[in-house]
């Protein structure tokens, strides 16, 4: 079940309106059924919003995986791409998201033998008629599973995107199916280039997957990264190094990746480590990963925040979390951090 919308009391209503960075978000896991039944179309595949909604409605990992790759079998082109991009930025300005961190599935692209260079033009043309106020900037993502093989392909297509809002390497997946060791060449390799680098772990995986992320890919922030809620000597080195986790609760609870983590066979929103992470003195953020897929929005995720009892100074915290982890030139994130404290302040949140 997607979050409660928030209470209309104004310290939740003043929330609501903060201004907001979204730093793990996949676009092609935005697209909402209604998006997926007109893609089908031009396609001549007639299917139903509800059967999409049922296809998302998954019970596990595994299963996501799969209607993950059925929703998208319908991304064919640019111009499909370019109309999910357009409905995700949107969608975005509706929840006063200013800056946002877009991931796109460049290893699934190159498995269906899409042109990369073309389906990035079409996504940036669709989506830069939406700044100044909304600024979107690009993480391409390998699929772990695919290989090092595959992933150095991405990392090629990544390097050739530097300065056109490309800005990190990252790799999802199952991070369960190949060791981390083994993709440290391809991330030593975007790093020479200046790009930044991050990883899925410690979703369905333990704390060792983020020390692994850690070691051998020299991830600057965890996708997910719930697992360190078990490691103390973990959870201190995140915070000593700076090193963000990108937490997803809704997403979380939906994949079965909690209640896997908790050893249980469901799990809560309740049960949820992000607010000892947060008091631990982990440094996080709050992101919606499928919004479309897990039937949330980042509107949501914050009424779960108030949810699993986070104070209002905490949420405010980790709103703030989402500007101080960007990746961004320090000038530019100092000016987000500052209008976000201004607004911040005028709310009577700080």
């Amino acid at each position: 079940m997607a979050p409660e919308p928030l209470p209309t009391d104004p310290k939740s209503e003043a929330i609501a309106s903060l201004p907001k960075a979204e730093l793990h978000l996949h676009m092609e896991g935005s697209m909402e059924p209604t998006t997926v039944v007109q893609l089908a179309a031009r396609y001549d595949d007639s299917i139903e919003a509800a059967e999409v909604a049922a296809r998302y409605a998954t019970p596990d990992f595994s299963a996501f995986i799969q209607a993950y790759l059925w929703a998208t079998s319908y991304l064919r082109g640019p111009q499909d791409y370019a109309l999910v991009a357009r409905h995700l930025a949107e969608q975005l300005l509706e929840q006063n998201v200013v800056y946002a961190e877009v991931t796109l599935s460049i290893g699934v692209m190159l498995l269906r033998k899409q042109d990369v260079s073309a389906n990035f033009r079409a996504i940036r043309e669709a989506t830069t008629p939406f700044e100044p106020g909304l600024r979107m900037q690009w993480i391409f993502d390998t699929v772990r599973q695919f290989g090092p093989e595959p992933a150095w392909e991405v990392a090629r297509c990544a390097v050739e995107m530097i300065g056109n809002g490309v800005v990190a390497y990252g790799i999802g997946g199952d991070e369960l199916s190949i060791p981390a060791a083994q993709f440290r060449r391809v991330y030593d390799f975007v790093a020479s280039k200046g790009l930044h680098r991050l990883a899925h772990a410690g979703e369905i995986g333990g704390s060792e997957e983020i020390w692994g992320a850690i070691e051998h890919m020299g991830a600057e922030r965890i996708g997910h990264g719930i697992a360190a809620f078990r490691d103390r000597r973990l959870m201190d080195f995140l915070s000593e190094h700076v090193i963000p986790l990108e937490v997803c609760p809704t997403s979380n609870i939906r994949t079965g990746a909690l209640a896997r983590q908790l050893g249980t066979s469901q799990a809560t929103l309740r049960e949820h480590p992000l607010p000892a992470l947060l008091r631990a003195g982990v440094p996080l953020c709050l992101s919606t990963d499928d919004p479309a897929m897990f039937e949330t929005t980042l509107r949501g995720e914050y009424a779960a925040l108030v949810g699993m009892g986070l104070t209002t100074a905490e949420i405010v915290r980790v709103a703030e979390g989402g500007f101080s982890a960007a990746l961004l030139p320090p000038d530019e994130k100092s000016r987000l951090l500052a209008a976000f404290r201004d607004r911040a302040t005028a709310l009577g949140l700080l």
